[in-house]
């Protein structure tokens, strides 16, 4: 019996050693890659006469190779692929293969696009809650995809971006990796404007599918515009990809060391560098310019910057880009403001749902010298339109509200019905 008691007790010494030693030893550093798009999703794409039409869904699994190549060489690193050749795998299955490996890290590779050929430049995005419909653009963009899997549309079919509850539980489920989804972030950008000296859109807050189910600091990131000719063409070649692949690599290795100097993984914020950033008290956004002209979405005299909202306020139209409650955030939205030329850029604090104690809301359907024809579809779509002529003009708004809030809401309505490009107008009276 004593002999059968020490053999069992020394069983036990050895099964625990084996629990609690050989899975850290054994651990590895696991990073899920993942090409955007892919088979009969091109994604972005632009016929150039260098290179034939080049597509996003090209570029982005030749950089994952690319990345995936040197990380490879080194021993602390497991790596999964989401795709390796030219196919589509679902939303749904790049992040279930991303959960169900344990996954440290999953970095979403992409290219931009825009209607207009003059934007450019890099930016990374991370999973956050919007709170201006104008951020909701990149998102539709690379939402759109979820209309080419069955399994997808099963998945999301309850989430609503718009939706106050989607919202909060995106947030909840998000917030302890941000901060590490942040930090690392913050290291491709600084690759990207340092080493290869390129125009760094900053990182953002949005929100992607791709993103929301991961539980592991996850980023997207937006390696350039496939519609600017010398960023097409340098995203086309391979000194270009190169740079790109090894800023990313660079990047990566940066963030493990970073989380292995505080002793923790990377799926546990609270041990990052940085202490978890808190949500400011106030929304901020960036004021561009104030004008006396209306510029719509895409004019030049924007930039390229997509997510601008204009505010006529007494005879000037101020120009606003992005919205955020985080401060890092915001200081990287300023950053972008002033990269893009508007070098007196300044960060304003707005009051969230706040009420006008006195005057109103209200929303500039349109601005001509003569009537609006009684067919229009404006006039015919909507009722209680008011008309108003001064200084030779006929001025044309819609609604009142209380809170800029509620004119947001309102005005996204409007463009669903597809009356676009409405200024929330405030009158102070």
């Amino acid at each position: 019996m004593i002999t059968d008691s020490f053999s069992f007790k020394k069983y036990l010494f050895l099964l625990f050693s084996l629990i609690f030693i050989l899975p850290s030893a054994q651990k590895k550093f696991t990073i899920v890659l993942d090409a955007g798009h892919g088979g009969s999703d091109h994604g972005a794409n632009r016929y150039y006469s260098e290179v034939g039409t080049l597509r996003e869904k090209d570029v982005t699994l030749a950089i994952v190779l690319k990345i995936g190549r040197m990380l490879e060489k080194n021993k602390d690193f497991k790596i999964i692929y989401t795709r390796k050749i030219d196919e589509f795998p679902s939303l749904t299955e790049r992040t279930t293969l991303a959960n169900r490996s344990k996954a440290d890290l999953f970095v979403s590779i992409h290219c931009n696009a825009s209607t207009k050929t003059s934007p450019y430049g890099t930016e990374t995005f991370v999973q956050g809650p919007d709170q201006n419909r104008t951020n909701l653009e990149v998102a539709k963009a690379e939402n759109d995809v979820i209309y080419l899997d069955e399994k997808d549309r099963e998945t999301f079919a309850s989430y609503d971006p718009k939706s106050p509850e989607s919202l909060i539980a995106l947030k909840i489920q998000q917030s302890k990796y941000l901060e590490s989804s942040l930090l690392f972030g913050s290291f491709v950008e600084g690759n990207f404007e340092k080493k290869d000296k390129r125009l760094s859109r900053g990182v953002k807050q949005q929100n992607l599918h791709v993103l929301r189910l991961n539980a592991m600091p996850s980023v997207l990131i937006e390696t350039g515009f496939i519609s600017n000719y010398e960023e097409g063409m340098y995203l086309a070649s391979e000194k270009g990809q190169n740079e790109v692949a090894e800023s990313i690599y660079d990047a990566i290795v940066s963030y493990k060391k970073a989380i292995e100097r505080n002793g923790g993984a990377s799926n546990q914020p609270k041990e990052v560098v940085k202490p978890e950033e808190k949500p400011l008290k106030n929304d901020f956004r960036i004021l561009l310019m104030s004008s006396p002209t209306k510029y719509n979405t895409g004019d030049p005299a924007l930039k390229g910057l997509n997510y601008v909202l204009p505010i006529k306020d007494n005879d000037l139209y101020k120009y606003y880009y992005s919205v955020t409650n985080f401060a890092s955030v915001r200081d990287n939205n300023l950053k972008t403001a002033k990269d893009a030329g508007f070098k007196n850029a300044t960060a304003i604090s707005f009051i969230p749902n706040q009420k006008l104690g006195v005057g109103f809301y209200t929303l500039e359907l349109a601005v001509s010298d003569q009537k609006l024809s009684a067919n229009s579809f404006m006039l015919n779509s909507l009722k209680d339109v008011i008309r108003v002529k001064e200084k030779g003009k006929f001025y044309y708004t819609y609604g009142k509200f209380s809170s800029l809030e509620e004119a947001v809401k309102m005005q996204k309505e409007l463009e669903d019905k597809g009356i676009k490009n409405t200024t929330i107008q405030k009158i102070s009276r």
